[in-house]
């Protein structure tokens, strides 16, 4: 879907997650470095410097995720959605600034815990408004988009902020400011920009309607199969937990393969690139042709393109392969939002959609923990089991998702014919 057949305010929400996903991935290169540098002191309940770090990376992760089908559940009650977007917003603003005065372990654990509520705020809401302002017809080339734009935002991050960091100290106004300042100033300066975006741009659709008093998460459909929106959830989770394998095993790598970092970065940002120039065609494609057939060949892909990480010897084989990745990867997770969102009615997008954002993002943590534990049996086993999981993801979607696409089409930019 070209970008500017999208309506103004999914460009907004997407820009907006862009602006805040350079903001928090920032934190992702800089936070180690400032824990390393001496400032931060406190008690380390005898953790190791390096177990600290694992627990403040992962921490959004997990409270992320795990706030997610609460917080979804309030948006699709309340029947507001730009609402909660605004206040994860402004709780990520808050959060990037206070990092200015953060000088213990404690400190900084309460704001990644910040950090991940105001996140779980933001990524049901905008999800479910992105499925609300989407027609039937465009739902899959629309959460294209939105996830384009966050990739950007979210592969651009790292690569600016060892820029900045590198580059300081610096002189504002008279004002001096470590490297560690500026970033945090900036990652602020992000989410505020994305605050302002939606403020301005965004509004719900007047027809929104509350959901009713059962916004249960199913597990089972009734008729003693899985519930499609559970399944899909499921198979987003061994995605995720396989394409986050890689970047644990980067001194394992980079020593098997005979390579620096700068190919090992190379080689992680080949999945992203993958993904942003593909999100939108194959979303795209979706609304055309099914969301089932994309999935289901996206995890059939995942299968080979993550054990080969586990096989190759060589390092233009390993990019071909995080590529591939990519591919795999992308045809798995617009077309799957895109499915969820077709089954969500009766107002209740945001309980739906958390399934499989909370999914993915709960996979994302799982999947670095996984790797550190399994490599210790063998280099190829971490990938083996992430390739494992894709074929029980695919046998799941297989079995208990029904397409909610009809393949005929009556002509360019008509809605999609649903099947009985």
């Amino acid at each position: 879907m070209a970008l500017f057949e999208t309506d103004r305010r999914i460009l907004a929400l997407a820009m907006a997650r862009m602006a805040d996903g350079v903001g928090n991935s920032f934190l992702i290169i800089v936070l180690p470095l400032y824990i390393a540098s001496g400032i931060v002191e406190g008690r380390t309940f005898g953790l190791t410097e390096s177990m600290l770090i694992g627990i403040v990376l992962s921490l959004v992760g997990f409270v992320s995720s795990l706030s997610q089908p609460f917080t979804g559940r309030v948006s699709d009650r309340t029947g507001r959605r730009k609402f909660y977007i605004l206040v994860g917003l402004g709780g990520l603003t808050t959060a990037n600034l206070l990092y200015l005065f953060a000088g213990s372990y404690l400190s900084l654990i309460a704001l990644r815990a910040l950090q991940g509520v105001s996140i779980a705020f933001i990524i049901p809401a905008s999800v479910a408004l992105v499925n609300e302002l989407a027609g039937a017809g465009t739902r899959g080339g629309n959460m294209g988009v939105y996830n384009t734009f966050r990739l950007v935002g979210f592969g651009a991050g790292p690569i600016a902020a060892g820029v900045l960091v590198n580059a300081g100290p610096y002189s504002l106004f008279g004002v001096a400011l470590s490297g560690f300042d500026a970033t945090f100033y900036v990652a602020a300066g992000a989410a505020a920009l994305g605050l302002l975006l939606v403020s301005a741009l965004v509004h719900d659709p007047a027809e929104l309607e509350r959901a009713g008093e059962d916004l249960s998460i199913d597990v089972f459909d009734g008729d003693g199969g899985l519930d499609p929106v559970f399944t899909l959830g499921i198979a987003s989770l061994f995605m995720a937990i396989g394409i986050a394998l890689f970047a644990t095993l980067q001194p394992e790598i980079n020593a098997r393969l005979d390579q620096g970092s700068t190919w090992f970065g190379v080689q992680f940002a080949a999945f992203i690139i993958s993904q942003v120039f593909l999100q939108v065609p194959i979303g795209r494609a979706s609304d055309r042709w099914g969301r089932k057939p994309f999935i289901l060949a996206g995890l059939v892909l995942l299968v080979p393109s993550t054990l080969a990480q586990g096989l190759v010897l060589d390092s233009w084989l390993m990019l071909v392969v995080r590529l591939t990745q990519g591919v795999a990867g992308a045809m798995v997770f617009a077309p799957a939002l895109a499915l969820a969102g077709d089954l969500a009615t009766g107002g209740d997008s945001g309980t739906k959609l958390s399934v499989l954002t909370m999914a993915f993002g709960l996979g994302i943590a799982l999947g670095p923990l996984s790797a550190g534990f399994l490599v210790s049996l063998g280099f190829v086993v971490p990938f083996a089991v992430g390739a494992t999981l894709a074929v029980v993801g695919f046998v799941l979607v297989y079995t208990q998702v029904e397409e909610t696409v009809g393949a005929e089409r009556h002509g360019a930019g008509s809605e999609p014919v649903p099947q009985d």
